[in-house]
């Protein structure tokens, strides 16, 4: 399945309060978004398990006069091709989510069961329950349980869910190691909380990871950089701030800049920090650089001192793209990049001036 990155949504989300959840007609994976429906009759009527019914119901019952068995026969047929045009599987990424009226585990069972699952492809996660329920389920557990069912699955995206829905800060996880277990295929894997925990494991197709919250843990980076992913093209991690968990710090990146885990890696994003300064100095001097073509140190607290240190450091004319967008940088500074880069598409959108009082932030946190 070729796999799309960023341009997968209509708009990155540059801020939390401005992140959608996915809907049809958006794209991950490629593929447009489809939503699993919920309590409907014509769903219900839809069901592969009815369907077969159906189908056992007209082949076992031929003393039925033949206008009658005709008239089914043709509403069977119907049904299978009603189901085929509501059904590709292979065609789009299925969304589940939970709402106010159907938990969300009765819509991930719904999935199960309306869906021919040993065909689908890429998988949309959306909300799951509100923090302060007690007995909300673990979509990881869930995912993990039902596997076998999904032989086929080579995108997820584990917490497409809105500030409307829940603050990102709000938004928790367990371990999600055992996704990357269960699915052998995984290519892509996005994943969006405030908090999650993960251990170092490996795995032979994952091409893109990408983690976005506004306080990922060190634990968390650390485990990435000690993974084996010797496949891995794409890394996006959104660092966040020290008040909502995110205490990453550069020398947990090293392993990452080193870039002896990840020889197939081609794109790196660090991104929405409060140390970005620091990051941008490391990045100048990191040997993973060289073989990249897209470098992301967007939506953190960039100024002119990361932006010269990174200047100073090793070419980056290689690069296609460097994106540096919501920064602190001078209107001075950014022209010297810009002149410095001449080849390189370098988007410096979003500068932040802040009015007397306020400190730097970052663009996504809560």
């Amino acid at each position: 399945m070729a796999l799309s990155l960023l341009a997968d949504r209509t708009a990155p989300a540059h801020c939390w309060e401005r992140t959608p959840t996915m809907h049809y007609g958006q794209l991950f994976a490629g593929l447009p978004i489809k939503e699993i429906l919920h309590h409907t009759v014509e769903d219900e009527i839809l069901s592969v398990s009815y369907q077969r019914e159906l189908r056992d119901f007209v082949h076992d019952s031929p003393a039925m006069d033949t206008e009658t068995h005709a008239e089914i026969r043709r509403f069977a047929e119907r049904l299978r091709a009603l189901a085929h045009e509501s059904d590709p599987a292979q065609g789009v990424a299925w969304r589940v989510a939970g709402d106010e009226e159907t938990p969300f585990q009765a819509a991930f069972e719904r999935f199960l069961h309306t869906v021919d699952t040993y065909e689908v492809t890429a998988l949309v996660i959306g909300y799951w329950g509100a923090i302060h329920e007690e007995h909300k389920p673990d979509p990881v557990r869930l995912l993990t349980r039902s596997a076998h069912l999904m032989p086929q699955l080579e995108a997820l995206f584990l917490g497409d869910v809105s500030s409307e829905e829940q603050e990102l800060s709000w938004i928790h996880l367990s371990d999600v190691t055992p996704l990357l277990e269960a699915f052998p295929r995984l290519e892509r894997l996005d994943i969006r909380s405030g908090s999650l925990a993960l251990r170092p494991t490996s795995h032979d197709r994952l091409k893109t990871l990408r983690i976005e919250s506004g306080g990922l843990p060190g634990e968390v980076v650390r485990a990435v950089a000690a993974s084996d992913l010797p496949r891995l093209e794409h890394l996006d991690l959104w660092l966040g701030v020290g008040l909502y968990g995110g205490d990453a710090t550069v020398a947990d990146l090293e392993p990452i800049l080193g870039g002896a885990r990840l020889p197939a890696l081609r794109h790196l994003g660090l991104e929405d920090s409060e140390i970005q300064d620091e990051i941008a100095a490391a990045v100048a001097g990191a040997p993973v650089v060289a073989r990249l073509e897209t470098l992301s140190l967007a939506m953190g607290m960039l100024s002119d001192e990361g932006a010269a240190a990174l200047l100073s450091g090793q070419p980056l004319t290689h690069l296609k793209k460097l994106d540096l967008h919501h920064h602190y940088v001078s209107d001075a500074m950014a022209e010297k990049i810009h002149a410095a880069l001449p080849g390189v598409s370098v988007d410096l959108s979003e500068s932040v001036h802040l009015s007397e009082g306020y400190a730097p932030y970052v663009a996504v946190s809560e």
